[in-house]
């Protein structure tokens, strides 16, 4: 286990709007408020034509790994969390999860693919101050991953 501490700053309460994708906005937003790191809670509606990675086509032993992508076919209700993190170039970049419902079925992803606001969604954003962490390519699996350069346990 690897991990950093850092203490709670700004809180942005954020609505999306009809149409816009989900982590492009987020990336912008920190960007432009320097947010370097960070913890997402979101709710509201995806639009149909939004796209998850739903996993990796082989659960283990495929390198780079060949993600899944599900389209929503409809709108949908969604609730997610997530965080940014800075990469090795200082670009902030959005790693979230959503759980996207419509009637009995839900499928849940990350929305790198592209998350298309439904009408409306809202973040809170709780800004993590003097945590030390970046994203950084891991070549054999091929995603940026969070490396704590805090303690080791």
């Amino acid at each position: 286990m690897k991990y950093t501490e850092g203490e709670i700053g700004r809180i942005f309460v954020v609505r999306l709007e009809d149409g816009d994708i989900v982590h492009e906005c987020l990336e912008r937003l920190a960007e432009r408020e320097n947010i370097r790191a960070a913890a997402i809670i979101a709710v509201g509606g995806a639009d149909r034509g939004s796209r998850l990675v739903v996993g990796p086509r082989c659960s283990r032993d495929e390198f780079p790994v060949n993600p899944m992508t599900h389209t929503l076919k409809d709108a949908a209700e969604i609730a997610g969390t997530g965080t940014i993190f800075e990469d090795e170039h200082g670009k902030p970049l959005v790693h979230m999860h959503m759980a996207c419902g419509r009637n009995d079925i839900t499928v849940t992803g990350c929305i790198r693919n592209g998350v298309k606001v439904w009408h409306i969604m809202e973040m809170t954003i709780i800004e993590i101050k003097d945590a030390r962490a970046t994203r950084i390519l891991d070549e054999k699996l091929g995603f940026k991953l969070l490396e704590p350069s805090g303690d080791t346990k």
